[in-house]
């Protein structure tokens, strides 16, 4: 049996579709839908319920699937060791990012990484929060970048960063001279909202009711960028990360003013799979990362902002197929 066949069936099943595990493999449909066939041939049992719309697993597709994406994690892994110890890193490390975090760092860090390893490749995929978690959980991508990561019963969360919160505004805003402000400072201000169901909008709508604050909202976004265009025509203030806004207070378009006596901070980790052996390239990859993010933790700790300069790399990722909305 080959590994080829059983990378099929996970790619089946992680696409819910023959036609796009077809593709992935360079195969056509109908040979990813003989490569199934033969597994199940071969197992003498149904792996998929073809009957369904869209199909489903069998209960003993589920166990089959669960192995064979093991089985796959690890002779990636193995395939990578024995590269190592012949010649330069060679691997692939596939990311998938939250758009906030992907944009605003993961270019320098390409970069630096390749530099470092010449024949390795990452892979990168900008996706909704949702998504990532999705993505990493099916083994599509080794690791994930998140705010506010969760723990599983299937995923790990390392803490990567903490980025401080500022309020950002337009540079015509009332707001805009001021270069701290305090929570209650914003006690009737018409403001401009993640949407509701963002993990980042609940916990700055926890630190307003804590501190007896009511806003007005003006418009709510479920994309950083967006919500940026809205606070350059004065459609209300904002609290976002400081590193998201960099190039706008560069140019002059936003302000931003840091926020004293309840300083908010978003954290940022990396996920991956508790089951799945992480590759070589992806072992490497996380560390630079991981080595980065010490720097900034520290820095925030003491107090520093984190800026261009302080927090590592930030720049925007204007290459094809970049996603043109930054999701919190």
């Amino acid at each position: 049996m080959h590994i080829k066949s059983l990378q099929v069936f996970c790619d089946v099943v992680n696409r819910r579709s023959f036609s796009r595990a077809a593709d992935k493999n360079g195969i056509s449909q109908s040979g990813a839908s003989q490569m199934v066939h033969q597994l199940e041939d071969r197992l003498g049992v149904k792996l998929i319920d073809r009957s369904k719309r869209p199909f489903v697993l069998t209960q003993e597709g589920e166990t089959y699937y669960l192995g064979c994406r093991r089985i796959i994690a690890e002779y990636k892994a193995l395939e990578e060791r024995v590269r190592a110890a012949h010649k330069q890193m060679a691997g692939q490390v596939h990311v998938a990012s939250i758009y906030s975090v992907g944009l605003s760092f993961m270019k320098e860090f390409v970069q630096e990484f390749s530099k470092l390893y010449p024949q390795a490749q990452v892979r990168l995929e900008y996706a909704h929060p949702d998504r990532v978690y999705e993505l990493v959980r099916n083994g599509q991508a080794d690791l994930g970048l998140v705010s506010y990561p969760q723990a599983s019963r299937v995923l790990e969360a390392t803490p990567w960063r903490e980025e401080p919160m500022v309020l950002v505004m337009a540079p015509n805003h009332p707001l805009a001279s001021r270069r701290e402000v305090t929570i209650a400072d914003l006690n009737g201000v018409e403001m401009a909202c993640f949407d509701q169901n963002l993990r980042i909008r609940r916990e700055i709508d926890r630190v307003l009711a804590q501190a007896g604050v009511s806003t007005r909202v003006a418009v709510e976004f479920d994309n950083i960028e967006t919500l940026k265009r809205a606070i350059e025509i004065n459609a209300g203030v904002s609290i976002l990360p400081e590193a998201t806004v960099s190039r706008e207070r560069e140019y002059g378009s936003l302000i931003s003013a840091r926020l004293a006596g309840q300083p908010l901070n978003r954290p940022v980790g990396i996920i991956h799979g508790r089951s799945k052996q992480l590759g070589e390239t992806a072992q490497r990859f996380m560390q630079l990362l991981l080595t980065s993010g010490d720097a900034a933790v520290e820095a925030n700790a003491a107090g520093d902002p984190l800026t261009t300069e302080s927090s590592g790399p930030i720049a925007a990722d204007t290459s094809p197929g970049a996603a043109e909305t930054t999701k919190a």
